[in-house]
Parts: structure tokens; C-alpha cells; sequence
């Protein structure tokens, strides 16, 4: 059974429609800890609820799928890359990236406003408040819930 997470992308950094075009895209720049961490725990197949963040309304707009695992994000080792982090070298990586492969664009954005709103998901990471973190693990119940809100 594959994993369930989420992951937060700024849709005019990068957004459901740009992994759309290309398919497969690597999730790059990530750099705190425990996204991280999450990020590094991906396995094949993973499912991921892709959202868009920083923007009115914010939400989850589709689904997405780990087609590689967690490997050295390269842009920490470019000077010229706005990820770069001159404690990363390609023989002590600090930063990770996985690959991800667009699944569906849902035929409408489910709200963050939304799923607060849905007292079955009070527990889910992304409903609490202060949770800003840009990847997180979605439990099984909730990822079916979720998706109940598309009916």
C-alpha cells in the first residue's frame, strides 16, 4: 500500500498545470529539516495531494505520485541557485529531492478554509494552526476523506 503525503508548491513558483506539461518533475529547494525528513521517507508509488499555497484561496488542486526516491538535491551545490547552501557538497549532502509524476488536476481546488471546516480532519497537521510546513504525511483516513470532498 503506498503512503499518503502533502506537499505545498507556490503556484506561480510552481504549480498543478507546470507538473501537468512536464509529466515528471523533481521537487527541489526544500529546505527545512523535517520536510526533509518526510521527503526522505517517500517511497515509490507514494500518492501525494498536491497544494497550492501563498494564494487566495489556498488549497489542495490535485494528485501526484513519487517515481524516484529521495536523492541529493543537486541545486544546494549551485552558487548561482536560489536553494543553494554552502554546507551541502555532493559527498555530504544536507538537502533531498524526490521526483514526482502528475496523477489528476481535480475539477476544483478543495479550500484550506474548507477542510478546517470538516471536523473529521481536526487532527490532520495541515488543519492545525501554526502547521507551515511545506511536505507532510496524510494519514489514510484522512486522504479518503479528503477526496470525499470532491463528491
Amino acid at each position: 500500500m503506498p503512503n499518503y503525503w502533502l506537499m505545498k508548491s507556490e503556484p506561480d513558483a510552481f504549480s498543478i498545470d507546470d507538473l501537468s506539461a512536464m509529466k515528471v518533475s523533481p521537487w527541489d529547494g526544500v529546505r527545512n529539516y523535517q520536510a526533509r525528513n518526510f521527503m526522505k521517507q517517500m517511497q515509490l508509488g507514494d500518492q501525494i495531494f498536491f497544494y497550492h499555497s501563498s494564494c487566495k484561496p489556498a488549497g489542495i488542486v490535485g494528485i501526484a505520485e513519487v517515481v524516484k526516491e529521495a536523492y541529493p538535491d543537486y541545486t544546494s551545490w549551485d552558487p548561482k541557485s536560489a536553494y543553494f547552501d554552502a554546507k551541502s557538497t555532493p559527498t555530504q549532502p544536507r538537502w533531498f529531492m524526490v521526483d514526482v509524476a502528475f496523477v489528476t488536476k481535480f475539477s476544483r481546488l478543495i479550500s484550506l478554509a474548507e477542510l478546517k471546516e470538516d471536523a473529521a480532519l481536526s487532527e490532520m497537521p495541515l488543519t492545525q494552526k501554526g502547521s507551515r510546513l511545506s511536505i507532510m504525511p496524510i494519514r489514510n483516513e484522512d486522504w479518503d476523506r479528503i477526496q470525499q470532498h470532491l463528491n
